[in-house]
């Protein structure tokens, strides 16, 4: 079977064609090279360092190295800033990039995205006994409500456009590096509410005994994709596992494990 193939069947099963599985030895070959990822580490529970162990862990360190095994390549990953993610990726610095990063129209203009592995709902995060708002307009009608974010991520965008009043300058936007740093604050009363994916929030609610909770309906729908420079060669490959992957039940294998079975902090 030709590459041109190949990628035109996984693209066939991704959008639920109904083409046959692809098998392992169907996909491209990448000969054992080294691809370097990188990753920020901090939006459980698609990667972040496990508490116990010290480890990097999480959906999407499960999925970066199965589709390594599929396509015959050795992963090195690296580390960086959210601020520092797509324009890195952008400058050729690294390979791949993965932060559960959002596919925008205006990132295309400095990456290539592959397609959408997962998709996002954002919901509010709270303390659990929190009383004086229920959802995105009687937050907003709090006039006292602070809402912690990192800059240029999805929450941010969403706290901006769908719950305040479109200013990104908004005085009750708490700008933060990570987004374990804006739970942090939120538990320790410093904002009032964090937007989060609805299965990442689900996982930190159940871990924190009853000191969390979600408000409110779904305020943003997102798809998540890898992100490559310009013109990689890596794209294709990457969407045909991806395909693949999707086809045999691994995606709903990892989604069980990470946003069912996993218990963030437990």
């Amino acid at each position: 079977m030709s590459f041109r193939k190949i990628v035109s069947a996984a693209a066939a099963v991704f959008i639920g064609l109904g083409a046959a599985s692809l098998q392992a030895q169907e996909l491209p070959d990448l000969g054992g090279e080294t691809v370097v990822v990188v990753t920020e580490n901090a939006y459980p529970p698609l990667q972040f360092i496990d508490p116990k162990t010290g480890e990097q862990i999480g959906w999407e360190y499960d999925a970066m190295n199965e589709i390594a095994k599929r396509l015959n390549f050795k992963v090195e990953y690296q580390n960086t800033s959210w601020d520092a993610m797509i324009q890195s990726v952008s400058d050729g610095q690294y390979q791949i990039g993965m932060t559960g990063i959002s596919i925008k129209e205006e990132r295309k203009e400095k990456v290539d995205f592959s397609d959408p592995y997962m998709r996002s709902e954002m919901f509010m995060l709270v303390r659990g006994d929190e009383d004086r708002f229920t959802d995105a307009a009687s937050f907003a009608a709090f006039t006292g409500g602070l809402v912690g974010a990192q800059p240029g991520t999805t929450p941010f965008y969403v706290a901006v456009y769908d719950v305040l009043d479109g200013n990104e300058q908004n005085p009750r936007i708490k700008l933060m590096e990570t987004f374990g740093a804006t739970v942090q604050a939120l538990k320790t009363g410093d904002v009032d509410m964090v937007l989060t994916d609805g299965v990442a929030g689900k996982g930190y609610v159940e871990a924190s005994d009853g000191g969390l909770k979600l408000v409110g309906g779904p305020l943003g729908t997102d798809d998540f994709g890898f992100i490559f420079p310009k013109g990689s060669e890596l794209v294709s490959p990457v969407n045909a596992a991806i395909a693949a992957m999707k086809a045999d039940g691994t995606i709903d294998a990892l989604n069980k494990k990470w946003f069912l079975d996993y218990k963030l902090g437990g």
